[in-house]
């Protein structure tokens, strides 16, 4: 019996994320191996199509419920909407499994994927990028390697040091075509570092609280109060 079968009868990790404007929704073993893989861009339509994909994407690699054994999902940062949905539907289905979850920085398993080597997956490179994503119509948010992401107004430039290289996401006109790139690099393998970074938590133990999870929000939605009291306005389209 190998770590990803029970009874001779193939176990499974599900991994979510709707920070982007591309939903991810994937599969893999035990061990951090992906094995199903399907994007969509969902619009505002994240409620609508969610749960049938999901549904779809476990019948397709033929996975029943019963044989998931943990849940991974993307925090962010990224839309609000598409955040809630996605932290909602994940904690929905680990609560009515009862399965275990964690969640993963969207930004940092992005950055994984940009220093993946011939779609290999290798820890440390990643500190060799800066990821930018978009922070409304203005504002974009940055973010390195194990450090929390940051709010860079508009009008500002990211401050790379020698040997960083940007990688940019859904920021069509806001940065440069190489970035833009590398981000669509960085997109396309989201789900395996999503699988790869999950697996090694869910494998240690290193879990998460269904009441604690919530979105990585750089800027809070409107009128929402932080712990400290203050409240955090986003920028008004002009």
């Amino acid at each position: 019996m190998t770590p990803s079968t029970r009874d001779g009868r193939r176990m499974a990790i599900l991994a979510i994320d709707s920070a982007t404007r591309q939903v991810v929704v994937a599969t893999g073993s035990r061990d951090g191996r992906i094995d199903g893989l399907t994007t969509w861009a969902a619009g505002y339509r994240h409620g609508e199509t969610l749960l049938p994909t999901i549904g779809r994407v476990l019948a397709e690699q033929n996975i029943r419920r019963s044989r998931l054994t943990g849940i991974v999902i993307g925090t962010g940062p990224g839309a609000f909407t598409g955040l809630r949905v996605g932290l909602a539907t994940a904690k929905g289905i680990a609560h009515g499994l009862g399965l275990p979850i964690v969640g993963i920085s969207t930004a940092q398993a992005l950055l994984v994927a940009a220093a993946a080597d011939g779609g290999t997956l290798i820890d440390e490179p990643a500190g060799a990028f800066v990821l930018l994503l978009p922070a409304g119509p203005s504002d974009r948010i940055m973010a390195r390697a194990g450090v929390p992401p940051t709010l860079l107004p508009a009008g500002h430039e990211p401050d790379l040091t020698a040997g960083e290289t940007l990688v940019a996401i859904d920021l069509d006109g806001r940065a440069d075509q190489d970035a833009l790139s590398r981000g669509e690099v960085a997109r396309a393998g989201l789900g395996a570092a999503l699988i790869a970074l999950g697996a090694a938590r869910l494998s240690s133990g290193d879990l998460d609280d269904l009441a604690g999870l919530v979105p990585e929000y750089v800027t809070l939605p409107r009128g929402v109060l932080a712990d400290s009291g203050e409240v955090s306005w986003s920028h008004d389209r002009r």
